[in-house]
């Protein structure tokens, strides 16, 4: 009661934030004359003079009412749009750091363009986040003739660049690109081996276009890279068959649909335990015996495979290939792959070539990654449901933007059938009859497999439409730019970040850019855009006229979020237009998640073939089924990122440690500091704390000097004499390793050697971080059963994680210390830096799996193969006897003679007679 009085005196919180927004909109207006006054040269030379000032004290938010008129003048003279009241808001929202909610049709690719001139006078660049490649080429060109009539430089990050082209993007003022593009450069950045070898500066300003989309729905799992293991297409074909078998009796198997689970019954595992014998693949023991666990998690995975994965759904098959298909987008996710095996397992259930597993180099949650940013911003029509998430995790506000004109659209009640038939026969019923006035439909499936049927039953009607859906989506634009034609059709898998706006009567521009073959500009274009101009004016009075765009949506999506998205693709700007869902108990959302009372209700009401339930009380109910699908989610989200919040801390370490090796001109001190911890560590073990000499293991630590240091020294007399000590034992043993490192470097030379160090040190250190990975990944897929032991998993696995990471840091040193002590290099020929190997695969798992049994998106390098740099393996020769010429080897004429004369070998034991 408090609240709502408080609301009613003072406003809700959105309110007051506009309201403060609003006070600074009079004053951009009121330097509009002056600047629309000032020729093109004098508008550009706004730019430095803006960076002048910042350079003599002047903040941001100081230029910014006069940098958001100069952005309106340069758009109305280089685009021909001018930016609204509400637009400017939006920008000033940006400009903060907030989220702004601007519907669809709001133009929000264009309210971008002033915060980012603004926060881009700084110089140290400012990044757009798009959901796609074509969005970053389309607007990276469309509003980089803003950025560049303002004389500041635009660069696109998209698949395929080389590291050149990728170096002077990230260079530029403005950088637009994708999320996994801007991720997977910064995992790769973290595996090079020079400075200069890196693309991306450091890190300042984002701004994240279908916010919801990219840091909500994608970020249930991290951005991967990962290098292949060893071959194993022949067991997942062979476990296939059997499992292929196995599903045929339904009582062999338990499948939870809601939780998208399914398990083996005890007659399941008695058939597949008989069936593997068969096969040769049981060879000793039980299905469960410990070393016949990789046999069991091929089954497993196989099993889900058959029963939770449908081809046409999830993903589709082209080119000998399986290729997911994105739940939020229905679009193809090109080299994403399931991870642990379940991507293997569906390429043998299809028949298709199996490749190889991987194990994971380098990974990052979305999550993390734009945390690295010091400001944040986000856009998108559908941000308010998810506020407590954004809130939460990114410490992101939500401010809703009003709308440029009142919304015309109207949203009527959901539509209950009993099954999906008679669903479908409405649905087919009420596009036949918008047609019929000439109004355009647009239907929204959540699946290829349904927009397809729906597309077969408008083919036998005889009604003409188009399908957009993963098979289709290179024309997506063009379908989409032409939806709101007259009496068009267009059936279309999820809405989300499309991109292009649904225009009533259809869009000019589309349509004179195909009738000039291509281009944007010349003669050709522009007489084709005035003709179509008038055709499309006339179409969208007609449009109007039978009611604008109707939305029909064929089933309710597992986020209501998605369901406003495609809502929201009628009634931009003030059009008119109406939307209705259509749903059957059958379908997915009401048979899992959906009141089991509901169908018994619509029996007791006695329904007949081909009548629906319409009421908002069904809303109301099918709103809580779809809460509970989201808190799921977050869930998994938020446990998501407590377990990488781990890792992210000890990869934040590992990554400036190397970026610190790097920058180094040498590292011979952290050398000589890792051999002296090694030694200590050596001595720590071998000799005990107030141990008696007796105690002492002193042939473990002859040994290990001998292994490690590859020195033989006498540590056994050492011990037998009267009176030493653990302190004198170390001392001796750091003395001899000084030694012996001393006289390595004068034979190889300093500089070379200087070399060599910082070589191997980041070779070996990238080596124990992959092989520290693997032990997380292993360490988190089993930490969830110590809940049985009364133990919380998230404490266990930062304790051991945290003891792993010591781990790898003392295997570092020794591994290090080794290699330097043991190394022969040819002085004329130093070890190169290593070069980038095409071997690896960038991958972000499938989000509609989340969790740590999925996999991921390839991101290939320039010339299109899988790209991270692989170490390679140090140079190391055979030990070198003075004494034997035939351990020499080819010795270069120029060095030091091995016989240890001091000579060069040409003029001694290579002197040539």
């Amino acid at each position: 009661m408090f609240a709502r009085l408080a609301r009613a005196i003072l406003g809700t919180s959105n309110e007051r934030s506009l309201k403060r927004y609003r006070a600074r909109v009079p004053a951009i207006n009121a330097l509009e004359p002056a600047i629309a006054a000032l020729p093109d040269e004098a508008l550009r030379g706004k730019t430095e003079e803006f960076r002048a000032r910042l350079a003599q004290g002047e903040t941001l938010d100081d230029l910014l009412e006069e940098a958001f008129a100069v952005v309106r003048e340069a758009s109305k003279r280089t685009l021909g749009l001018r930016h609204f009241d509400v637009q400017l808001i939006g920008g000033m929202v940006l400009h903060e750091g907030k989220i702004a909610e601007m519907k669809t049709g709001e133009g929000k690719t264009l309210v971008a363009t002033l915060p980012v001139y603004l926060n881009a006078l700084s110089g140290k660049g400012v990044h757009v986040v798009t959901v796609n490649d074509y969005l970053a080429r389309r607007d990276a060109e469309w509003m980089g003739r803003i950025y560049r009539f303002l004389g500041l430089s635009v660069g696109v990050i998209v698949h395929g660049l080389t590291d050149e082209q990728r170096r002077d993007a990230y260079a530029c003022d403005v950088t637009y690109g994708t999320n996994n593009e801007f991720g997977f450069d910064y995992l790769r950045d973290n595996m090079k081996y020079r400075l200069d070898e890196m693309v991306q500066r450091d890190f300042n300003y984002a701004i994240v276009d279908e916010v919801d989309s990219i840091l909500i729905d994608e970020a249930r799992t991290p951005l991967i890279i990962s290098g292949p293991t060893d071959d194993t297409s022949e067991l997942y074909r062979k476990v296939d068959a059997v499992v292929r078998e196995l599903v045929k009796d339904k009582d062999t198997y338990e499948k939870d649909e809601k939780f998208r689970t399914v398990s083996l019954t005890e007659l399941g595992s008695e058939r597949v335990e008989g069936m593997l014998r068969d096969a040769g693949l049981l060879t000793e023991g039980d299905l469960y015996d410990i070393h016949n666990v990789t046999l069991v998690h091929h089954v497993q995975q196989s099993l889900r495979a058959h029963t939770l994965f449908h081809r046409d759904v999830e993903y589709i098959v082209r080119q000998d290939k399986i290729i997911i298909i994105d739940e939020f987008t229905g679009r193809m996710m090109e080299g994403r792959r399931y991870s642990d095996g379940l991507h293997q397992a569906l390429e043998a259930k299809e028949g298709v070539t199996v490749q190889p597993e991987n194990q994971t180099l380098a990974s990052i949650t979305f999550q993390n990654y734009f945390r690295l940013y010091p400001k944040l911003a986000g856009m998108t029509g559908t941000a308010a449901t998810e506020a407590d998430e954004f809130a939460e995790i990114y410490k992101l506000d939500v401010v809703e933007i009003p709308t440029n004109l009142p919304v015309a659209r109207e949203d009527q009640d959901d539509e209950v059938y009993r099954t999906a038939r008679e669903k479908y026969d409405a649905v087919v019923a009420l596009i036949e009859e918008c047609r019929g006035r000439g109004q355009p439909v647009l239907v929204g499936t959540t699946s290829i497999e349904k927009s397809e049927l729906i597309s077969g039953v408008l083919r036998k009607k005889g009604i003409p439409h188009n399908v957009l859906n993963a098979r289709y989506h290179e024309q997506e634009a063009e379908i989409i730019a032409q939806a709101g034609r007259p009496g068009a059709v267009t059936i279309a898998t999820n809405m989300a970040g499309r991109g292009t706006d649904i225009q009533l009567g259809g869009n000019a521009e589309m349509l004179a850019r195909h009738d000039a073959g291509g281009a944007a500009e010349g003669p050709e274009y522009e007489a084709a855009l005035a003709r179509h101009r008038a055709e499309v004016e006339e179409a969208k009075r007609k449009v109007i006229a039978a009611g604008g765009l109707f939305v029909i949506g064929t089933e309710r999506h597992e986020s209501r979020r998605i369901d406003n998205q495609l809502r929201g693709r009628s009634g931009r700007q003030g059009d008119p237009g109406a939307s209705r869902f259509f749903l059957s108990l059958e379908d997915d959302l009401m048979r899992i998640f959906g009141s089991d009372r509901m169908g018994g209700m619509l029996q007791k009401l006695g329904l007949k073939e081909g009548e629906a339930i319409v009421h908002p009380w069904i809303n109301k109910a099918l709103e809580k089924a779809q809460k509970k699908v989201e808190a799921r989610n977050f869930d998994t989200r938020k446990n998501l990122l407590k377990y990488d919040d781990v890792m992210n801390d000890q990869r934040r370490e590992v990554y400036a440690q190397r970026k610190a090796f790097m920058q180094a001109e040498e590292v011979s001190e952290t050398v000589a500091e890792m051999r002296r911890e090694t030694v200590e560590d050596m001595v720590e073990r071998a000799i005990p704390e107030n141990a008696y000499p007796e105690q002492w293991d002193v042939e473990g630590l002859q040994r290990r000097v001998r292994d490690v240091l590859g020195l033989d020294l006498p540590v056994a007399d050492w011990a037998r004499e009267e009176g030493i000590d653990e302190t004198q034992v170390r001392e001796r043993l750091l003395e001899a390793t000084e030694r012996a490192y001393a006289a390595k470097v004068a034979n190889i030379g300093p500089d070379l050697m200087r070399m060599v160090e910082k070589s191997l040190l980041l070779q070996v250190f990238d080596q124990v971080w992959k092989e520290h990975l693997l032990a997380l990944d292993h360490l988190r897929q089993g930490i969830g059963l110590r809940a049985y032991g009364q133990r919380d998993p998230l404490n266990e696995y930062k304790r051991e994680a945290f003891a792993l990471f010591n781990n790898m840091l003392g295997e570092l040193r020794e591994r290090v210390t080794g290699l330097l002590m043991r190394v022969e290099l040819r002085p004329e020929a130093p070890p190169p830096m290593p070069e980038p190997v095409r071997v690896l695969d960038m991958r972000h798992p499938d989000p509609a799996m989340a969790g740590a049994e999925l996999e991921p998106a390839m991101a290939n390098g320039g010339d299109g193969s899988a790209w991270a740099p692989a170490p390679a393996q140090p140079r190391v020769a055979e030990a070198v006897d003075p004494a034997d010429p035939s351990t020499w080897h080819r010795t270069p004429r120029n060095a030091a003679c091995p016989c240890g004369s001091g000579r060069k070998y040409k003029h001694c034991h290579g002197r040539v007679a």
